[in-house]
């Protein structure tokens, strides 16, 4: 195991653990970097780790015809991946792609599957973090057929933003019309129109956000459901 401090709590699922349930459960736990673009799961495969972000960020896809994926939920310090364990469920139902660098603690299947049956503080803690992740599988269903582009764009930089942790990041339009499940075309002129209203700026796949505020008002209000959610369900937690 990689020694690690045992009262570590970027990841906020474990940070609301108190102390002891959470160095119990930290003390099974790998420190690893996530790297761009690494595959951690497939659909269909068989999950043999979890992972509890602390710095970089994961997306969720689901494949769509012609080799095309859709982004239908991230997962950052907020969370965890590997929610259909808590299920009783060791196949993965998404494909799990790292979005953004960074750390993240690992624990194996076995080892987290353990740690539930004697910490119930834990098991109590990530059921309520198994409904926000369907919440928000749910609400990007709804985002995707209801919603512009714009305001899809908008809100997909915020919640990018919030996991990335920085004004600035690297996306390229390729990669956001994936996320989106659009057309390139789209995120571009949706992408500019963000920008002739001086709330981003976007230069060679370099993203800045200028106007916090201001792409807050551009999104749809899946965002802020989202958020809201998050909170009302994790405050109190245990």
């Amino acid at each position: 195991m990689t020694s690690y401090p045992p009262k570590f709590a970027a990841n906020r699922l474990l940070a609301a653990l108190p102390t002891k349930e959470r160095e119990q459960l930290i003390r099974q736990c790998d420190l690893i970097q996530l790297h761009f673009a690494d595959v951690l799961y497939s659909v269909g495969d068989s999950i043999r780790h979890v992972y509890f972000p602390t710095g970089g960020y994961i997306s969720l896809l689901t494949p769509l015809e012609a080799g095309a994926r859709l982004e239908i939920g991230q997962v950052g310090n907020e969370g965890m991946l590997g929610t259909s364990l808590l299920l009783e469920v060791d196949i993965a139902p998404f494909q799990a792609m790292v979005q953004g660098t960074g750390s993240a603690l690992r624990i194996s299947a076995t080892a987290f599957i353990q740690e539930l049956e004697k910490n119930p503080l834990l098991w109590r803690l990530l059921k309520r973090y198994l409904y926000i992740s369907i919440s928000q599988i749910a609400q990007s269903a709804a985002c995707c057929r209801i919603h512009v582009v714009e305001e899809r764009l908008a809100r997909w930089l915020l919640m990018t933003q919030d996991r990335a942790h920085s004004n600035c990041f690297h996306i390229t339009h390729i990669v956001m019309a994936c996320m989106l499940g659009v057309r390139r075309v789209g995120i571009t002129k949706a992408a500019s129109a963000l920008q002739r209203q001086n709330i981003i700026s976007y230069q060679r796949g370099n993203i800045e956000i200028i106007d916090r505020i201001g792409l807050e008002n551009a999104a749809c209000n899946c965002y802020e459901l989202e958020k809201q959610i998050y909170e009302t369900i994790m405050t109190p937690t245990l």
